[in-house]
């Protein structure tokens, strides 16, 4: 029940998370100033973009022209959290004081449209109302052929478009035959263009052409004409050339308009650096959009483009909304298959528990009761079992080390008494803790650390002697964190070999690295570095890859010997293990040690160059050394020429010191390699005196000796034959 309870708990806080909605990643506000369709186009942009990026949420205000509104809306934006505020400002400094804020409120703010007095934004993104009022200004002046009336709408009065498209227009005119007779206020509205007509007390017969800071504008201004019932119309021009019914380069092109300006909304643009901010991309703090005039000559062109590209994004919109509808479907149906997964599940485990509940009631106080008096007979039964040959061993050993043998033994004798008394010793305090067991009824007793440390779990100094030193011998490295270890199997191996010891793995490492002994005994749990990670880089290590490594442990699972031999294990013995069986290991490696010598070794029929490929078992084992000998042959042959070649050269290009590079290459090939590369230069001459048909004197030079003398000498001791007699055999076979 308890555990049917825990499911339950479980599952419904899946369900909950599932449940939960997800926080979108960006929260962008959107200040606009005004509201119309050249906005409304842009917003539609906006969220068409936004719907391209995962986590992206817009949130839109419009002021309708009143900057108090905007301040309220920006800070209400601000307040709910938004991370990144995109402005259309209503005027020049209206609303700096809540741009301001925002920003020092760490929110990057984008400036699109229309200008601020405020140095605090993060990137600016408009068209140059001032180019686009200088470029109407030459039309017009073009239009009318250098003379006639013009009369100019301005837009909201301190906003940045209005004041720079008006500065454009007026430069543009200024050396022409073109007056401007009337400069009206607006404020981008149809009707208030309508009005600052309508109010306008000069002669409307006498204008020629009407220049509007946008298309509306200029439609009011129309309105305004036809209503005052003027006999022939002005030409009219505006600003906006938005695409679709309605828009700018519609009336252009059914003749409402004598021209317009594409004013570029580019909200897609406008998101896309929003983005670019939020994620920390580069990104332009100032962005100036292209635009272009719209004119009789090009509308048919402009109206097919943009009416294709409303169909495209009609189709897109309408895709994206039978998406989402599709994905509401989809989480309805996820959730009511969940739930019905859910409801089974609780069923099946409430059954499954009630069931277990009462099989288990019925018969876990017999079990349990039967349980402890079998683990209790167990563990008696045991420890009397074992109590009654340690007793055997106890006694005497006790009796020997009091005997007269024992008391004029060697101190190695006596030390060796000394590790099976105390041994001893702990297994039967072992065996007492066990026997506890019986009357307290816990198995914390018996916990007396890891298995190696109870075989031989404090030192003892047992002398040892001198390593032997005639030439000849072996040297094997033993690593292990017990003194007592180390000290027994210094004693087995002292007698065949010279050895060296190290108690734990990193300093098993560096002695290995110093000396580049011929095997390595190793102990696999110890501090510092275990003795997998010791193996492994062992094998690794370019200067002692190819010594052969030995595991001793008492780790006897076959799992735990897996481990062993994949960290490059050579041998794998567990503890207790016999002396016989540790040096007929240590014999077999070594010998194949030799026989790869043998592989590595040069004779006359074989160049130093030449490696060839050995049988198994070894073919793994040159496979790890084949790359150190290529390379130190090839070192040879690409340098063969310079007499001053040498150890120490060799050594540094491979990275060894003198010592370490002449004990691996002897380990590998019995020789030194001075002597290789003494017998690398003579087979190479061999070989030129045979095909080349140089002298004796430039061969000599040639492969790296600086006497034709010692080269002759050397050469005879090498193959038993001068290099004038090989030349005289060589001419007498051709002949």
């Amino acid at each position: 029940m308890k555990r049917s309870l825990l499911y339950l708990t479980i599952i419904t806080a899946l369900i909950c998370s599932a449940c939960t909605s997800h926080k979108p990643k960006y929260v962008i506000g959107v200040s606009q100033c005004s509201e119309d369709i050249w906005r409304d186009w842009q917003n539609s942009e906006m969220m068409l973009e936004s719907t391209l990026h995962d986590g992206v949420e817009l949130r839109f205000t419009t002021a309708r022209d009143n900057s108090k509104r905007q301040i309220l809306q920006i800070d209400s934006l601000v307040e709910s959290g938004i991370q990144l505020l995109i402005v259309a400002p209503n005027q020049l400094a209206s609303v700096t004081p809540a741009i301001n804020r925002a920003f020092d409120k760490g929110i990057p703010v984008i400036v699109f449209e229309r200008k601020t007095d405020s140095p605090k934004y993060t990137a600016f993104v408009s068209a140059d109302n001032y180019e686009i009022g200088h470029i109407m200004g030459n039309y017009v002046a073009m239009r009318l052929q250098g003379k006639g009336r013009v009369m100019e709408i301005l837009g909201l009065k301190g906003s940045s478009p209005s004041e720079e498209r008006h500065k454009g227009f007026t430069d543009a005119l200024k050396n022409s035959g073109i007056e401007i007779v009337a400069t009206l206020q607006s404020d981008w509205t149809e009707e208030k263009g309508y009005e600052a007509v309508k109010n306008y007390t000069g002669n409307l017969e006498e204008i020629d052409l009407v220049f509007a800071h946008n298309d509306r504008s200029a439609l009011g201004a129309r309105r305004a004409f036809i209503a005052a019932h003027v006999e022939k119309l002005p030409l009219f021009c505006g600003i906006d050339g938005l695409p679709g019914k309605d828009g700018g380069i519609q009336m252009v092109r059914n003749r409402v308009l004598d021209a317009s300006y594409i004013y570029p909304t580019r909200g897609d643009q406008l998101l896309q650096l929003a983005l670019d901010i939020l994620d920390g991309k580069p990104f332009q703090k100032e962005t100036m959009l292209t635009s272009a005039i719209v004119t009789s000559e090009n509308a048919d062109v402009l109206m097919l483009e943009s009416d294709e590209v409303m169909r495209q994004s009609q189709r897109m919109t309408r895709l994206k909304n039978k998406a989402d509808e599709y994905i509401q479907q989809l989480g309805t149906q996820k959730t009511i298959s969940i739930m019905a997964v859910i409801l089974i599940f609780l069923l099946l485990t409430m059954i499954v528990g009630i069931y277990y509940y009462f099989l288990q009631h019925a018969r876990i106080s017999d079990e349990r009761n039967k349980m402890e008096r079998e683990k209790l007979d167990f563990y008696t039964q045991v420890s009397h079992e074992l109590r009654t040959p340690l007793t055997l061993i106890q006694g005497p050993l006790e009796e020997l080390t009091e005997t007269k043998e024992a008391k004029n033994a060697s101190s190695e004798t006596k030390a060796l008494y000394l590790i099976l008394r105390r041994n001893t010793n702990l297994l039967i305090n072992l065996i007492n803790k066990m026997l506890d067991v019986q009357a307290t009824g816990s198995l914390d007793v018996l916990t007396t650390g890891n298995q190696e440390t109870v075989m031989a779990p404090t030192t003892t100094n047992l002398p040892t002697a001198s390593p032997k030193d005639d030439g000849q011998s072996n040297t094997i490295l033993i690593v292990d964190d017990n003194a007592d270890i180390r000290t027994l199997l210094r004693h087995i191996l002292q007698d065949r070999y010279q050895v060296n010891e190290a108690d734990d793995g990193q300093q098993g490492l560096h002695l290995a690295n110093e000396i580049v002994p011929d095997l390595i005994v190793s102990d696999v749990m110890m501090p510092v570095m275990n003795g997998l990670e010791f193996c492994q880089r062992v094998k690794d290590n370019f200067v002692t890859s190819h010594i052969p490594v030995i595991l001793l442990t008492a780790r006897a699972l076959s799992k735990h010997q897996v481990e062993g031999y994949e960290s490059g294990a050579d041998a794998y013995i567990t503890k207790p293990f016999s002396s016989d069986v540790l040096l007929a290991c240590i014999d077999n490696l070594l010998k194949n040690r030799m026989r790869l010598k043998d592989l590595f070794s040069s004779d006359e029929e074989k160049e130093v160059k030449e490696i060839p490929q050995p049988e198994e078992p070894i073919v793994e084992q040159q496979k790890k050394e084949d790359k150190f000998m290529i390379k130190f042959r090839e070192f040879i042959e690409r340098n063969m020429s310079d007499s001053d070649l040498g150890v120490e050269s060799i050594g540094a290009e491979l990275g060894l010191s003198r010592v370490q590079l002449y004990r691996k290459v002897k380990a590998l090939t019995g020789q030194s390699p001075v002597e290789l590369l003494r017998t690398a230069r003579l087979h190479k001459a061999r070989r030129l005196l045979q095909e080349s048909g140089k002298s004796i004197s430039e061969v000599a030079y040639e492969v790296g000796f600086t006497a034709p003398s010692y080269f002759t000498k050397c050469f005879k001791d090498e193959f038993g034959i001068s290099p004038s007699d090989l030349n005289s055999q060589n001419r007498g076979g051709t002949a």
